[in-house]
């Protein structure tokens, strides 16, 4: 196995997962254990959370269309509030091996993101290490559609097989493998980095 590319999420991969977050505003607030995530699984395709991401609706109609589908599945929660959660922690550990990686290796960060999120400070430092960003809100689609990996392969120049890709859910992870890539799913960062060094072959610690 030769891999010359190397693709990341973002948010619970190179930062801390935004379900971190939800689970605080949820025992804030005397939600059920899950309650945001199971509005977002909810049509998954079609929810108000996969339309923002592609840039389908404007944050106003979020906040209204979140706040309709949370109700609908027992306790109302507006779209702004939501938002508010999404921003976590860079991980320097994981950020450390993205500037080693690029020295070696293509790389890419392939992220579902909101219109108006645009980095500053040290993300935007981080984000300088990568060959390529595919943002859904920019593009259009969204992971986990098959066409979101094979336009990240298309302008990285790449084969699906030449690449890793690494994200914190299964869902996003399987479409990946199918088209042919290694992936890692990022539960223990420490974890994730020790397998993706043993892929690469050189160290990220």
């Amino acid at each position: 196995m030769s891999i010359t590319a190397v693709l990341f999420d973002f948010g619970g991969v190179i930062t801390t997962s935004p379900f971190e977050a939800f689970a605080r505003y949820e025992a804030d607030h005397a939600l059920p254990a899950d309650f945001l995530r199971r509005v977002n699984a909810t049509d998954p395709d079609t929810n108000a959370w996969a339309r923002l991401e592609r840039n389908e609706i404007d944050l106003d109609g979020f906040d209204a269309a979140f706040a309709e589908e949370s109700g609908a599945l027992g306790h109302r929660v507006r779209g702004r509030d939501v938002l508010g959660l999404l921003s976590g922690d860079l991980r320097p550990e994981v950020v450390r091996a993205v500037a080693r990686i690029a020295e070696r290796c293509k790389t890419g960060l392939l992220t579902n993101n909101v219109v108006g999120m645009d980095p500053s400070g040290a993300i935007a430092e981080v984000l300088r290490h990568f060959d390529v960003v595919i943002e859904s809100s920019v593009v259009g689609v969204r992971k986990p559609d098959p066409a979101f990996y094979e336009l990240a392969c298309e302008r990285l120049a790449i084969d699906p097989s030449d690449a890793v890709f690494l994200d914190d859910l299964g869902i996003n992870l399987k479409p990946a493998r199918a088209l042919g890539m290694t992936t890692i799913k990022v539960v223990d960062p420490a974890v994730a980095l020790a397998e993706l060094e043993q892929l690469l072959g050189f160290p990220l610690v």
